[in-house]
């Protein structure tokens, strides 16, 4: 048998090699003080000298992906973004606890790695990083020949935080009588697309899929593959300044309905009124070419609701001055209830503007 080099099995070390040197200064543009040595070590470091001035450090871990969204991603022929994506679906769900996101590992499996396109795909989880005001310390790239079709690749990474335990939010500090404020989405985020793929891009041709335009004018294809906004920094801002915000949920699959009911302790539900904020056109599209009812649609997509606040209701007007101020659409969703009893699982209701309970 003639000799087999890993390259003629389709492992190109060199590429992998040219892969690292393309991604260096994406890299080293996330890092913060406490970052140690450089990218291609065996393992990130990462300095804990800022937990000296808490009273009860708590590290907070969260991993994710971007699942299907990167299939429309490839078809496009756009992997810029599906980075930022990534990185909000981990750090968007440490922060709702009041955690600052300190460092973020990423791993991208690909059937045969491009340096150019590695480069593309892990620029946009530097940005990510960024904007979540965490380092990326490391990572893995993997080349999987045979065992990934010519062109597919998939991304998932991990992120972890710290918080005083003194200062974290949540259901324990939920009371009735709250509101509930809404963060507006930038769209679909990073859920739901296999649905969305399945009623309302596959029967496009890529002709179609790349030129249509939704009904306020704005490209399907910007629509679809717009990056999950990332609301670390606003919210860990306003809890800086002592606004009264007692919990946060992050609105992923499953929508408001089994997303906010999170964020509640027992006995308590929350109450949201509907068509109190805007719902993106490309969700319009996507749910009316899926021909959803209005209970499905609201527990499978963010229907335009990236991230819902529970706050205090005397900090009413002062926290919707923060997030707006911050660059944020802010809504006022709903209240907390009593529920029917006390111990009883909490849950999100629905009224119309009407007062009518659903």
């Amino acid at each position: 048998m003639a000799q087999l080099t890993y390259a003629d099995a389709g492992v190109d070390i060199v590429e992998g090699e040219r892969a690292v040197d393309a991604i260096k200064s994406a890299v080293q543009s996330t890092y913060t003080p406490e970052v140690i040595g450089d990218i291609g070590g065996f393992g990130g470091l990462f300095s804990a000298a800022a937990f000296k001035g808490m009273a009860d450090p708590v590290l907070v871990s969260g991993t994710d992906g971007v699942g299907t969204k990167l299939e429309l991603a490839r078809r496009l022929g756009r992997h810029n973004t599906v980075g930022i994506d990534l990185v909000a679906m981990c750090a968007n769900d440490i922060v709702v606890c009041g955690a600052r996101p300190l460092f973020f590992l990423d791993y991208l499996a690909i059937a045969k790695l491009d340096a150019s396109f590695a480069a593309e795909v892990v620029g946009g989880i530097a940005e990510g990083c960024k904007q979540a005001g965490c380092a990326l310390i490391g990572g893995e790239m993997a080349e999987h020949p045979g065992a990934m079709e010519a062109g597919s690749y998939d991304i998932s990474g991990f992120c972890v935080g710290v918080v005083d335990r003194p200062r974290m939010i949540g259901p324990s500090k939920v009371q009735a009588g709250d509101l509930i404020l809404g963060l507006g989405s930038s769209g679909l985020h990073s859920n739901g697309y296999s649905l969305v793929r399945k009623a309302y891009t596959d029967p496009k041709s890529d002709a179609e899929l790349a030129s249509e335009r939704l009904p306020d004018g704005t490209l399907a294809s910007d629509a679809l593959l717009a990056p999950t906004i990332i609301y670390v920094k606003p919210l860990l801002a306003a809890l800086e300044v002592g606004l009264p915000i007692h919990a946060a949920a992050h609105i992923t699959g499953g929508g408001i309905t089994h997303n906010l009911n999170r964020a509640l302790p027992a006995g308590l539900d929350a109450l949201v009124t509907l068509a109190t904020w805007q719902v993106p056109p490309i969700i319009q599209e996507v749910t009316q070419a899926a021909e959803l009812l209005l209970p499905q649609m609201l527990a499978t997509f963010n229907m335009g609701i990236g991230l819902c606040l529970i706050v205090s209701p005397n900090s009413l007007a002062a926290t919707t001055a923060h997030f707006l101020q911050a660059g944020m659409t802010v809504y006022r969703l709903g209240e907390v209830t009593q529920a029917a009893e006390k111990t009883a699982a909490p849950k999100v209701r629905y009224r119309t503007k009407q007062g009518e309970i659903l």
